[in-house]
């Protein structure tokens, strides 16, 4: 018979052996959860701890989804900005955004806010890959806000229109005021919603630069997308002096610039081209925008897969 010390001793052997079987068997439990609901347990931990996109951020895209980059080379030094009524990806090595996206509705464009110069340097870049005010002074080029100022209906937005995160260098400012006026006109007078993605094409072999770097595109585009007739197409503009502008379809442009410009579309309906109006001549309240061909020969952009739409999306935040 045990004497009670000894007694004592073995319950507590008996207890302390119990408790780290049962601690073994929370974290057998907890490993076999962790092994079949690791898709969940990771979407809460992602949602806890990293960025989640903002919605208000995404408003300015088709379906909430970002032009998204293809080529890797193009990526590097990019930063994903948003701002008041328009979005931007911005590139380090140009200088410059690689697209800048809208969405454009009747009822915004029926505000209307003070305008007030003010560029200035997106602080958000680092300055390493900022462009600034003295690289445009004397260049001989015009600093063109790709998101237009009038597309801006409150100061915030407007204000925001004059980062040099917005900015291209360009030749004939008369033309894209031309095409912004014309692409107002078609929300306004047909009462319908337009998403567009407008920057630079940089096509040419031999660019130059202005600046410390910044580097001048030998062409610009507009591409629409109109959700209630499907209407859809491009604007190329070369950067020059001359007044051409050219309607093509959304493929052809994807195919110069290595970027899937509307993923949520399909290869069909970007191959699709209308005829966009190109003067306010061309407006026609009774008349909807006609259908023009379809463009069998441009190679669109590749799909993107739903993953890396929402890594792409949660990198759209304001700050």
């Amino acid at each position: 018979m045990l004497r009670p010390k000894n007694q004592y001793k073995a319950k507590s052997n008996f207890f302390h052996g119990s408790f780290i079987k049962f601690v073994l068997a929370i974290i057998a439990i907890c490993s076999f959860s962790l092994a079949f609901n690791y898709d969940y347990i990771s979407s809460i931990l992602l949602g806890k701890f990293h960025p989640i996109p903002d919605k208000k951020c995404l408003q300015q895209f088709y379906k909430d989804t970002p032009p998204y980059l293809i080529k890797e080379s193009l990526t590097k030094h990019t930063y994903p900005l948003c701002f008041n009524g328009f979005n931007v990806m911005y590139s380090g090595v140009a200088k410059t955004p690689l697209w800048v996206a809208e969405s454009l509705t009747p009822q915004r464009l029926s505000k209307s806010a003070p305008r007030e110069d003010n560029f200035h340097e997106e602080l958000r870049i680092p300055s390493n890959h900022r462009s600034t005010i003295s690289d445009y002074r004397g260049s001989g080029h015009i600093r063109w806000r790709v998101a237009p100022n009038a597309d801006m209906s409150n100061e915030e937005a407007k204000s925001d229109s004059f980062s040099l995160a917005n900015i291209i260098p360009v030749a004939n400012l008369d033309v894209l005021t031309n095409l912004e006026y014309v692409i107002r006109g078609i929300v306004i007078r047909n009462k319908v919603d337009l998403y567009v993605v407008s920057g630079p094409i940089f096509s040419s072999r031999k660019l130059k630069t202005i600046g410390k770097g910044v580097i001048i595109p030998n062409a610009v585009f507009k591409a629409i997308y109109i959700p209630k007739t499907g209407t859809i197409g491009a604007y190329y503009i070369p950067n020059n002096d001359s007044s051409d502008v050219k309607i093509v379809s959304v493929c052809f442009l994807e195919e110069l610039l290595n970027i899937n410009l509307f993923p949520q579309l399909t290869e069909e309906q970007k191959r699709n081209t209308y005829n966009l109006p190109l003067s306010s001549k061309d407006l026609n309240l009774n008349k909807e925008i006609e259908y023009s061909y379809w463009d069998a020969e441009s190679q669109c952009e590749i799909s993107v897969s739903d993953k890396d739409i929402d890594m792409l999306q949660n990198r759209f935040r304001f700050e």
